[in-house]
């Protein structure tokens, strides 16, 4: 049972250890990756702040300065009335869920079904590894179930036909619809499958499909049964499929047979199969696989079956009851489990639990993309992403609105195909990423013009910091100039939207986040731990719990602790950068510990170099990341040759190509650059401040280089850069 992982029993971490790690990450490159335009802020005040109350620390948040400048502009988006209507409001929310969370969030959650409501106190947490183990609990003795709320109470409050799921398909002609009740009698055929099977609460269960309605339907049979469901992009490899099945020890593993992504035909199952094959070699055999079966992608006929393991989705639930029993959980009985890249070389498996991930990504879902029941709102994500999770399947559905679940590629079969989209479903909300819009600018704005886009009301963006130009063309061209710009940052391990601009209140600024979701406490901090005042820049922390924070680290509650709290005991440390300006707006900067954001997607330098490594001609590697025009981060690889291997493009073709196939083809290097050896320390440390100033062309502001070990290593990677 996957409960027997969880729990905070574990000793509290080495803050120390952690604390040195942090600072020697290289905090200037958050630093360079300042907003294009953004005004370098003053000298910040630095102070050890002292436990104060929390009353106290949301009255300098909500009634200082920070707030007060911002004007109220309604007349730039007349055409709808927001949730949300003024700054006053917004202060007198936010204060009260800072200073009184249990009374906060305890009314929003009167709004879903309870079969036993929660304790009058049921909030608690420790972010201090000081004072013992970290915890966090919400709701406290309350038991629900997130698939109940988000199909059955919408379907028993005569809202069955609503459309819930609105299916478009890798080519245009390919589409379909589901109602609320037909999605709903769906999930019941697979939960009553998954029990046959023997799966129950929480037993893993592993999800590897492309964008279609069966994917969601997955995740909330698992919900609803109790099981804790592992969804793991369509886009990694059998390897990573691998690692994390026999991490999860997943009892199951739901696919497909293939999907189409543009003209490309991928054959899923086989990479399914190959990853199942693998997990048994790490010590774990998963005795069932369901497959969906595409049929314009690989049909059934040409897909490879083996028996007394595979068995058809359609099959499955042929004869299976429309009815299922519902699992009541407890509010901090995990839901999903979802793996994300760090620092070292093997994903966390992040753990969410189900009261207060559910009522918090409803809420955000609410009030940030101003969603009311009946609205058709498209998200570009993925289901293998957190955003698939919180903001296509979660959020919308507890909400009661109609999603676009997209199976293609936003450019094919032309750059235009988004705003068809758009057209031809009404969508009023629209959530993509920095990369799909700068790719999306690249096209032109004939493409866009072409179509009305007259349903739109929210544009939102998603995945990493959007530079202010494209902020621009979003903002002007997709939107026409009457569509506000919800800029949000949030991570995996937060679980939804954290700072975030709420529509018709705050003066908008291209590029900026802005101010901070209810529940939400950020600071600042220097490499000492201490609070920055004022316009500042430093590394972005959470002083307080929120409903949807990630609870533990799959089998590791130490990890859990060591990366997320070590480093500065009592806050959250989300390892991003950030900046403070006079008005109290946020802006994102970058990652301050070894981590990429290529086009959205977390991804450690250690994988990477790991996969690099794995090739026999390769004797070590080094990754950092440098700025790409369309993803916002590209990696860079540095990589030194087995002795008496000579360089060629096949080989180059060949390392790129060992990532692909380890990790994924969204990890894949952009830059190999050979490398005769690596800037290290005389104790061996690689300085890679160094080899990110020579992948930029930097070289003239390499700083302090004393400490090299072979300072003419430098001179050689600059003369090598580019062949």
């Amino acid at each position: 049972m996957l409960m027997n992982k969880f729990g905070a029993s574990a000793a509290p971490c080495r803050a120390g250890e952690a604390r040195r790690a942090v600072r020697a990450a290289d905090c200037g490159r958050a630093r360079r990756a300042r907003v294009a335009g953004a005004a370098r802020p003053r000298p910040a005040v630095a102070r050890s702040v002292p436990d104060k109350t929390v009353a106290a620390a949301a009255v300098e948040v909500v009634e200082g300065h920070h707030v007060d400048v911002v004007p109220h502009v309604p007349s730039n988006y007349p055409h709808f009335t927001p949730f949300i209507e003024n700054v006053e409001q917004y202060r007198a929310m936010y204060k009260r869920s800072i200073e009184d969370p249990d009374g906060f969030w305890g009314e929003i959650a009167e709004e879903f079904h309870w079969e036993r409501k929660w304790e009058e106190k049921h909030t608690s947490w420790n972010f201090d590894v000081r004072k013992g183990p970290i915890h966090i609990e919400w709701f406290k003795g309350g038991l629900t179930n997130i698939c109940y709320n988000a199909l059955d109470r919408h379907v028993q409050e005569g809202n069955g036909d609503r459309p819930c799921f609105l299916w478009e398909g890798n080519e245009p002609s390919d589409d379909s619809v589901m109602s609320y009740k037909q999605v709903l009698d769906e999930v019941c055929r697979m939960a009553n499958y998954l029990r046959s099977l023997g799966v129950g609460k929480g037993d893993a269960v592993s999800i590897y499909m492309p964008m279609v309605c069966e994917l969601p339907i997955a995740m909330l049979a698992c919900a609803r049964i109790g099981a804790v469901h592992s969804v793991v992009f369509g886009g990694f490899s059998a390897e990573a499929l691998a690692g994390r099945i026999a991490d999860c020890k997943a009892k199951v593993l739901i696919t497909s047979s293939g999907v189409m992504r543009g003209n490309k035909k991928i054959d899923l199952k086989g990479i399914a199969d190959r990853g199942v094959e693998l997990a048994a070699k790490e010590g774990h055999e998963v005795p069932t696989v369901i497959v969906r079966e595409i049929k314009h992608a690989v049909p059934r006929k040409d897909t490879k079956v083996v028996e007394g393991r595979d068995v058809w989705w359609e099959d499955a639930v042929a004869g299976q009851s429309t009815e299922a029993e519902v699992e009541w959980v407890e509010a901090d009985h995990p839901l999903f489990l979802l793996y994300t890249s760090g620092s070292t070389g093997n994903p966390k498996g992040v753990v969410h639990c189900t009261g207060g991930y559910m009522v918090y990504t409803y809420t955000t879902t609410k009030y940030v993309f101003n969603m009311q029941e009946g609205d058709v709102y498209w998200c570009t994500a993925d289901c293998g992403w957190i955003t698939g999770h919180s903001y296509l399947t979660y959020g919308p559905l507890l909400v009661g609105a109609t999603q676009v679940v997209f199976e293609g590629v936003p450019t094919y079969p032309g750059p235009d195909r988004c705003w068809q989209v758009v057209d031809k479903y009404k969508v009023k909300q629209f959530y993509t990423a920095p990369t799909a819009i700068r790719s999306l600018m690249r096209s032109g704005d004939l493409y866009v013009k072409e179509h009305g886009r007259d349903s739109l009301r929210i544009l939102g963006s998603v995945g990493e910091p959007i530079n202010p130009e494209a902020w621009r063309w979003y903002h002007d061209v997709v939107g026409d100039g009457r569509c506000p710009v919800v800029d949000t940052w949030w991570q995996t391990e937060t679980g939804g939207h954290m700072i975030a601009p709420l529509p018709n209140v705050w003066r908008q600024k291209p590029g900026s986040a802005t101010l901070p979701f209810f529940g939400v406490l950020p600071v600042l901090v220097d490499e000492k731990g201490n609070e920055l005042e004022g316009e500042a820049e430093g590394m972005l922390c959470i002083k307080q719990a929120w409903p949807s924070c990630l609870r533990t680290v799959y089998g590791d509650h130490e990890r859990y602790q060591t990366n997320y709290f070590a480093p500065f005991p009592g806050y959250y440390f989300s390892g991003d950068g950030a900046r403070r300006d006079a008005d109290g707006y946020f802006w994102i900067t970058g990652r301050v510990d070894d981590v990429i954001n290529v086009s959205g997607h977390r991804i450690g330098t250690a994988e990477v170099e790991s996969a690099l490594v794995a090739h026999p001609k390769c004797a070590e590697a080094a990754v950092v990341g440098y700025e790409h025009p369309i993803k916002g981060q590209g990696i860079y690889a540095y990589v030194t040759l087995m002795e008496g291997v000579h360089q060629s493009e096949d080989l180059r073709r060949e390392l790129v190509a060992s990532v692909r196939s380890t990790i994924g083809a969204f990890a894949a290097p952009d830059v190999i650059h050979w490398a005769p050896g690596l800037p290290k320390t005389r104790s061996g440390k690689i300085m890679r401040r160094v080899l990110r100033k020579i992948a930029t062309k930097q070289e003239d502001e390499l700083g302090d280089t004393s400490t090299l070990a072979d300072p003419a290593v430098v001179q050689q990677l600059v003369e090598l850069r580019g062949k």
